[in-house]
């Protein structure tokens, strides 16, 4: 078991909601400025804001229906870096299949996760901190992270081998939001003037990578002094959640406002990645979010990363860089940023702005 290689022991949170603790430990209690607030914590709904619900079977409609389509894709990735798709053509059994096999995981008995436990070095497998700080404040989720391409990154010894489908339905599941991405890519490279391939060539043609990362936020007995996971932009490409349609969680920053999302049934929700940002030299733009915590039910979400090769440079597109729009961002591997993230640790979009530095 590699947790040694974390800076202090590793608790998992699961462990810590199941003890009975009325109190949560204080390296979960987020200073008063990072505390998600009654006061900060405006409705979205109530405001009028609510992110956009795109029903992706437009794309196959007549022209002026994918057109309609393609616009509400481009105007929501300039707007909001966020949009729920349905109709996506992944089928609700699989869904269903997917949520209840990492359910069950995590109801494994604790001595058999930890068995997976992972390390910095890769951040594959069963783990509860995301950032390698010492004294860092951390965030009340456990979470299993996992590689699903390029073959050469996949370490299927990594995959639980319990329920015993997990790796199957997980495997099938990960073939059908490659496809996903792949038609939203296309999208996304056309809202930008470019060929539709143009996105898809940059992150490696077939050869992308793709990650996912399924989070439990354990019940908590403080939630309002704690987060489930702190405010970030992703660092990759593109994300698909299956977020959990019981229970709310996710928020996203709209200007001073922290907007939750209801899960549309059925639906996916997409966010841009500082990747396509840095491609699309700002024009699309990845946008913090967060999740809080809650004291009366667990929550489970699936998180679909899907990003450019590890070898792969990385910058602005040539063809979107004029005298008027110099390059916001230098180039970079994408390997290089994903390890800078990892060790920052989530700091809003403290990491993407930061490479404007550079």
């Amino acid at each position: 078991m590699d947790s040694q290689e974390w800076p202090v022991p590793v608790v998992p949170v699961q462990y810590l909601s199941e003890s009975g603790l009325t109190e949560i430990p204080a390296n979960y209690v987020k200073p008063p400025s990072e505390r998600p607030r009654a006061v900060s914590f405006l409705d979205g709904p109530e405001q009028g804001l609510e992110i956009p619900v795109i029903d992706l079977g437009g794309l196959v409609g007549d022209s002026g229906e994918r057109q309609a389509t393609m616009q509400a894709i481009w105007d929501a990735s300039k707007e909001w870096g966020f949009f729920q798709v349905v109709n996506h053509g992944v089928s609700l059994d699989l869904v269903e299949r997917m949520t209840k096999v990492w359910k069950e995981f995590f109801h494994l008995p604790m001595e058999e996760k930890k068995a997976y436990a992972n390390s910095p070095k890769t951040y594959e497998g069963y783990g509860s901190r995301l950032g390698v700080e010492k004294d860092a404040i951390l965030d009340w989720t456990d979470y299993f992270f996992f590689h699903l391409y390029p073959d050469s990154e996949k370490n299927l010894e990594k995959w639980p081998l319990r329920p015993e489908i997990l790796r199957g339905t997980t495997e099938e599941y990960g073939r059908e939001l490659v496809k996903v991405c792949g038609v939203l890519l296309k999208v996304l490279s056309v809202g930008l003037g470019l060929d539709e391939g143009y996105l898809q060539k940059m992150f490696g043609g077939d050869d992308i990578g793709a990650c996912m990362r399924v989070g439990l936020y354990p019940k908590c007995p403080q939630p309002e002094l704690t987060l489930g996971l702190s405010p970030h932009s992703d660092y990759g490409g593109l994300t698909v959640l299956l977020a959990d349609e019981r229970v709310k969680g996710l928020q996203i920053r709209k200007g001073d406002v922290w907007v939750p999302v209801q899960s549309a049934p059925g639906a996916f929700t997409v966010n841009v990645g500082d990747q396509i940002q840095v491609i699309s030299n700002s024009v699309y733009r990845s946008v913090e979010h967060r999740v809080i915590a809650n004291s009366s039910e667990e929550r489970l979400s699936l998180a679909f990363f899907y990003n450019p090769r590890g070898d792969l440079p990385i910058g602005p597109a040539p063809e979107l860089v004029t005298p008027h729009h110099p390059p916001l961002y230098p180039t970079i591997m994408f390997g290089e940023y994903r390890w800078y993230v990892r060790k920052l640790g989530l700091h809003g979009k403290l990491a993407l702005e930061s490479l404007k530095a550079m």
